[in-house]
């Protein structure tokens, strides 16, 4: 059963601890029958407590040990045995300090609820004491919750353990795959690239007419080696390199710049301590964005901006190429893997034309409690 929920069991565990002490004690010689009414209620009380051990472990720590304190100095000689299952309850749930604390003020309090309770002596008051709450018994039912703590403790964990393995597993098997499938597309891929190209030279050579469909399947396979490799790198870069943040954003619009594009980087905030995770994909969406934008987009500029906010890090890469608003890019392989990315993480992904021309890709990735 679940921390923090009240069962069946529970109701049976705590009816049946007020049955048994309420019996203990009716079937007891008590002092003084003027305060019989309040030592049952209180049996029973101290009982009926344990009902919410799971879900109130302390509260009932304190109700448990106060009745077991009263029913004692209204005459009542019965064990503590509700206040053990309270103690072996709250250590359980992961509180040592406070059950040390309340058994302290609970072996304190009861040969003065024993001297109060009939005409005894120190001596005979503190033997009712020790039989109603033996030192060892507290021991015991302390170590009982603590040794089950720490046995579910380590089951969360083997159970954490578990899953984590697995995920590995599933990656590195999807990762194989795709180097398979990559390695054996490329061949194929590349033989019809060849004989296309050689199809072509030759026409061309000839003087002929090439015809469109041969024009059209040797650029789509040049476009398709091009994505291939494209994907390859970037399985080759996450499995061995060195990961990538935004530290190195400056050597990625450098190289943007290299090819001809004006493009410019603003960091606002200070963008470290980011998680490994955030801290890869923003590299990952610029890196995307800039390659898009070098390849289809006909653009002359390109601005990257990182804001760095409280919770939060926006990425927004802009360029003035040939889109226009109302159009619908067609999605391809980086947009959507920067999509996957982005959602991973539990962010958000905008990409769409700008109103004045020109493309935009804005993600808003959180920081605090990023996987």
């Amino acid at each position: 059963m679940g921390r923090g929920r009240t069962g069946v069991g529970d109701w049976v565990t705590g009816v049946g601890m007020a049955t048994i002490l309420l019996v203990t004690g009716v079937a007891g010689e008590h002092a003084d029958a003027r305060y019989a009414p309040l030592g049952q209620a209180l049996l029973t009380a101290g009982g009926l407590a344990l009902v919410a051990r799971r879900r109130a472990p302390v509260p009932v720590l304190v109700v448990t040990g106060v009745c077991a304190v009263g029913y004692q100095a209204a005459g009542f000689d019965v064990p503590a045995v509700a206040y053990l299952f309270a103690v072996y309850a709250a250590v359980r749930a992961g509180h040592r300090l406070l059950p040390l604390v309340t058994s302290m003020l609970v072996l304190a309090l009861l040969p003065a609820a024993a001297l109060l309770s009939g005409p005894y002596d120190t001596g005979e008051a503190f033997a009712r004491a020790r039989g109603a709450l033996e030192i060892a018994w507290l021991v015991a039912a302390g170590a009982a919750g603590e040794a089950l703590r720490q046995a579910e403790r380590r089951a969360d964990e083997a159970e954490r353990t578990r899953e984590a393995t697995a995920r590995r597993r599933a990656d590195e098997e999807r990762l194989r795959i795709a180097r398979e499938l990559h390695d054996s597309l490329t061949h194929q891929i590349s033989v019809v690239t060849v004989q296309t190209e050689v199809a072509v030279h030759v026409a061309r050579r000839r003087g002929e007419e090439v015809p469109p469909a041969l024009l059209a399947i040797q650029e789509a396979g040049r476009e398709a080696s091009r994505e291939l490799r494209a994907t390859l790198e970037a399985l080759r870069d996450d499995d061995t390199s060195p990961p990538r943040g935004v530290e190195d954003l400056p050597e990625l619009v450098e190289r943007a710049r290299a090819l001809g594009l004006a493009a410019t980087l603003t960091v606002q905030g200070p963008p470290g301590g980011l998680p490994d995770a955030v801290d890869r994909t923003v590299y990952r969406i610029v890196q995307e964005s800039l390659t898009n934008v070098a390849r289809h987009a006909g653009a002359t500029t390109a601005s990257v901006r990182i804001d760095r906010r409280a919770d939060t890090l926006a990425v927004r890469v802009d360029d003035d190429g040939t889109a226009v608003p109302g159009s619908t890019p067609a999605p391809g392989v980086g947009l959507l893997g920067m999509r996957e990315r982005v959602t991973a993480l539990g962010g958000r992904l905008h990409t769409a034309p700008r109103a004045g021309g020109g493309f935009r890709v804005h993600a808003d990735l959180p920081v605090t409690g990023a996987p």
